[in-house]
């Protein structure tokens, strides 16, 4: 099942206070990026997030969930109440993205 666009709406509103909080749509589900890091995705109309050290900790009740079939469990956030927090934690404890190749040769 693809996640709507409503849901997907929903979560950016949650995080407004953010800046830089950006998103690609892939097949059906959405990756979430802040500041240029990913941070987790909408599947299945549920938030999913990557379980660093700092979110755990951030929200040690959370649930791990598999995203996909074959996936790497990631953690479910189903209190929105405390989006932002979150997103700043899980920042702090993600490395950079690594540069792109170029294909010139």
């Amino acid at each position: 099942m693809a996640s709507s666009k409503e849901y997907l709406q929903f979560i950016l509103e949650q995080l407004s206070e953010l800046e830089d909080v950006t998103y690609r749509a892939m097949m059906g589900e959405y990756i979430l990026y802040y500041r240029g890091k990913v941070i987790g995705g909408i599947y299945d109309n549920r938030l999913l997030v990557k379980p660093t050290r700092a979110a755990i900790a951030y929200m040690p009740t959370a649930s791990c969930e598999v995203p996909y079939k074959g996936a790497k469990e990631m953690l479910l956030v189903d209190d929105k109440e405390y989006l932002t927090g979150l997103f700043r934690v899980l920042y702090a404890d993600l490395p950079l993205p690594k540069p792109k190749r170029s294909n010139k040769k």
